[in-house]
């Protein structure tokens, strides 16, 4: 009897040992994510972009930013370079136009233009974008 409890207590502690060594195993999973955008090319109205030029010549917009240089505010180029012409662009810088702003280029603020209508702000924007969009 003594030798019966003796084997029976062998195999449970190999049966323990075992599933012990099973739940002290963790594997390590690895995920790959992959995030993709896709950007669709835009058609801008050549209209609609001498317009906007033309809006911003209008507009007290000169007196803070240069096409090239860097004054008060973003030069435009700058700005092009950083925004590629997509919808959601157009539509948030539109709206920046608007309501004005701080923070994305310096701490100085952009006067806001409450009295500009979206549709000539969006043409704002489009006229500015085109500037680095490559032609031909």
């Amino acid at each position: 009897m003594k030798l019966n409890f003796i084997i029976s207590g062998c195999i449970f502690m190999a049966a323990l040992s075992s599933n012990y060594t099973a739940f002290s195993q963790t594997k390590k999973v690895t995920k790959t994510v992959v995030k993709t955008t896709t950007v669709h090319k835009m058609t801008v109205n050549p209209q609609e972009i001498a317009q906007g030029k033309a809006l911003i010549a209008s507009l007290d917009c000169m007196g803070c930013h240069n096409v090239q240089n860097k004054m008060v505010g973003p030069a435009y180029m700058d700005v092009a370079k950083k925004y590629p012409m997509t919808t959601a662009n157009i539509n948030t810088l539109s709206q920046k136009i608007i309501a004005g702003g701080s923070g994305n280029w310096g701490p100085v603020a952009m006067s806001p233009h409450p009295a500009l209508t979206s549709p000539d702000a969006k043409k704002m924007v489009k006229y500015i974008l085109s500037l680095n969009v490559k032609k031909g």
